[in-house]
């Protein structure tokens, strides 16, 4: 029996195969994928043209003619449309998708096919390891930077053209990010995934803690007087822009 899971709390795992298959990620994703080690998994972004993420997936490359593809169902459909879009000439094909299910083994946040209702348990464990999940409803909101996704070794500012790139790589070598993600706890009901918790503190992920909630925001520093600022790991603490 399926157990209930909320809407951004579900996830699903498909295939791409075929010859083209790697250039048409590299195309498009914000990693350099020819590079990916295989049978590793990395988080990376399909961005649109202003630089922002459109679809925050998991990325696994087990051969240079098949990789895997995690990402939230809500996500799915318009992702696959996204696919036959650019994807169009290129000679690959896709499998059916298969549903995944959140739990935490050992403090770790993971996706499996076993039908288990950890939810809760493990967007904790993936706030806490400033791992951010983009949903339908955050679609659009957020650039690469902002969520430390290079930080994660999801962007690579020396590979070749993809969706967004001229904007990301420009925020990187000739500008810097005036907001960027942040853990923070706070009280009362819990905040949305997309809502604005006070003017210029944006909310990525969040979940209940006890009568309060923790979150992953994205944030001006200056404007978190006032909350109580959770340490992430230390990888993805202090600020994103490039050493000068």
């Amino acid at each position: 029996m399926t157990t209930f899971q909320p809407a951004e709390l579900c996830f699903v795992q498909f295939s791409l195969n075929g010859p083209d298959v790697e250039k048409f990620l590299q195309g498009q994703v914000t990693l350099d994928v020819p590079k990916l080690p295989l049978n590793e998994q990395r988080a990376t972004a399909i961005c649109d043209l202003k630089g922002r993420v459109m679809f925050e997936l998991w990325l696994t490359r087990r051969s240079a003619e098949h990789c895997e593809i995690v990402i939230p169902a809500s996500v799915e459909d318009a992702l696959r449309a996204h696919i036959r879009k650019y994807g169009a000439f290129s000679k690959m094909t896709s499998t059916e998708s298969l549903p995944l299910f959140p739990h935490v083994i050992h403090g770790m946040a993971c996706l499996s096919p076993e039908d288990i209702n950890d939810g809760q348990a493990w967007a904790a464990a993936m706030i806490a390891a400033g791992r951010t999940w983009i949903s339908a409803v955050t679609q659009g909101m957020f650039q690469p930077q902002e969520l430390r996704l290079h930080q994660r070794h999801g962007v690579d500012y020396d590979k070749g053209c993809y969706l967004g790139q001229e904007v990301i790589a420009r925020l990187w070598f000739r500008a810097s990010p005036k907001q960027w993600l942040h853990r923070i706890a706070g009280s009362g009901a819990l905040p949305e995934a997309g809502s604005f918790v006070r003017e210029h503190v944006q909310v990525v992920n969040a979940v209940q803690r006890g009568e309060g909630w923790e979150a992953l925001v994205v944030a001006r520093p200056d404007a978190l007087e006032g909350f109580k600022l959770l340490e992430l790991p230390p990888e993805l603490s202090g600020s994103p822009e490039r050493p000068r």
